[in-house]
């Protein structure tokens, strides 16, 4: 049988001077402020090897996001066609996770100063994952 709910838990919260949706660019790279990363002690040990200028990626839960929207207008543009929401980056989706490519900018403790990071104050942080180089070929 196939599970049909799961439990996420989340490791972390974001401190950021974002307080809205709409204060809060459409990615990271167009103007996207620093931020606090706040780990909860509980997962501390397994932030002990990241380190200043480490590329890495949030995984975030979109809280704020609308999860019955299956279609949308592309960053919305209302000239562009209705697309399907897995075509696109918006957070309005069924499962709101967001992927933010940041950088560690300070380690303080069990706080991490990033950017470029779009999430607003208060999204839940879900995991952490190192980014991988990109390759020539990629």
């Amino acid at each position: 049988m196939i599970e049909t709910s799961y439990t996420i838990t989340p490791i972390g919260v974001i401190h950021s001077e974002l307080k809205s949706l709409e204060d809060a660019p459409r990615q990271g790279y167009e103007g996207a402020p620093e931020a606090w990363l706040e780990i909860d002690p509980s997962f501390a040990q397994a932030a002990a090897d990241l380190e200043v200028e480490d590329a890495i990626i949030l995984i975030t839960w979109l809280h704020k996001s609308d999860r019955s929207v299956m279609k949308v207008h592309p960053r919305s543009d209302e000239t562009l066609p209705l697309t399907g929401v897995f075509a696109t980056r918006s957070p309005d989706r069924p499962n709101p996770l967001g992927l933010h490519r940041v950088t560690v900018l300070e380690i303080a403790g069990n706080r991490l100063r990033v950017a470029p990071l779009e999430a607003i104050d208060g999204t839940p942080v879900i995991d952490i994952k190192i980014a991988l180089a990109q390759s020539a070929d990629s």
